[in-house]
């Protein structure tokens, strides 16, 4: 792959290997150690042998990391049994790992819509054991999340997101707690209508996430933007301060904005733009 390549068209596999260190690639409890969710066969649903989630350690600039990846393609990203404890035990491994001495990295690609409905509180359960290991992790180095797109990133992963120490976006990621059409399920067409791309990509995409300061970087789409990206916060360190630890500063926003009036890209702007001052 050249490093001019797209990576949003990569599937997590190649993701995973993209941002390691050439050569350093090595998975965890791959497609061949046979693990897959119990639960989808008897629903009628064909199972896939690494249950949409990649783990691959290695190492990123010569030091230890491990590169989580979730396959959109395989169910929507969405999170079961499986596939959720795989990325909370990666993550606590690598908590594991600083404790001891080693100072692993972590790199979490997130293309996900949320909890996979088939496994309900399985799901939901593994998907609070991420927010754990990652509050957990990100005390030691820094937890640096990837939404490049095409599904974007919802539900509670849209929280695991915002619990990362630095979050990176392309202009085609979306990033937000409900997708469109849950929204648009619950609220009515009137308030959001999940068919209308231009409005969505408005209120959740990347570039709208960049500059509302719930994102902290927005790069283009290619394999060396985001592993520009992903070096720079390395280098960055953990932040003296997580976005989550500011939740006052949010809530006071949140409880002070007029829900009658329909929102709009520039309302939103002027709601959360003052993180970044």
């Amino acid at each position: 792959m050249r490093d001019d390549s797209s990576f949003i068209e990569l599937r997590a596999r190649e993701r995973a290997r993209a941002l390691l260190d050439a050569g350093s690639y090595r998975e965890l409890l791959d497609p061949f150690a046979g693990i897959i969710s119990p639960w989808l066969g008897p629903q009628g649903i064909v199972p896939q042998a690494d249950d949409g989630m990649v783990v691959a350690k290695g190492s990123i600039n010569g030091k230890p990391a491990v590169v989580v990846a979730i396959e959109g393609a395989f169910q929507g990203g969405s999170m079961g049994e499986v596939s959720g404890a795989k990325m909370a035990a990666a993550l606590e491994l690598a908590a594991e790992d600083n404790r001891n001495g080693i100072p692993t990295q972590a790199v979490l690609s997130l293309e996900t819509g949320g909890v996979r409905l088939q496994e309900a509180n399985l799901g939901l359960a593994a998907i609070a054991d991420i927010h754990a290991a990652i509050v957990d992790l990100r005390r030691y180095t820094p937890v640096i999340g990837i939404v490049a797109g095409t599904v974007g990133c919802f539900g509670g992963m849209s929280i695991a997101a915002a619990l990362c120490s630095y979050l990176i976006v392309t202009r085609e990621a979306r990033l937000g707690l409900n997708g469109p059409q849950v929204i648009e399920q619950e609220a009515g067409i009137d308030e959001y209508d999940s068919r209308d791309r231009p409005f969505i990509w408005s209120m959740t995409g990347g570039e709208a996430r960049y500059h509302s300061g719930l994102v902290d970087s927005l790069v283009a789409d290619g394999i060396n933007a985001v592993k520009q990206a992903v070096n720079g916060f390395i280098a960055k360190g953990v932040p003296a301060k997580h976005r989550t630890d500011n939740y006052q500063w949010y809530l006071d926003r949140l409880t002070n904005f007029d829900t009658r009036q329909q929102a709009d890209s520039a309302q939103i702007k002027a709601l959360f733009g003052e993180v970044n001052k």
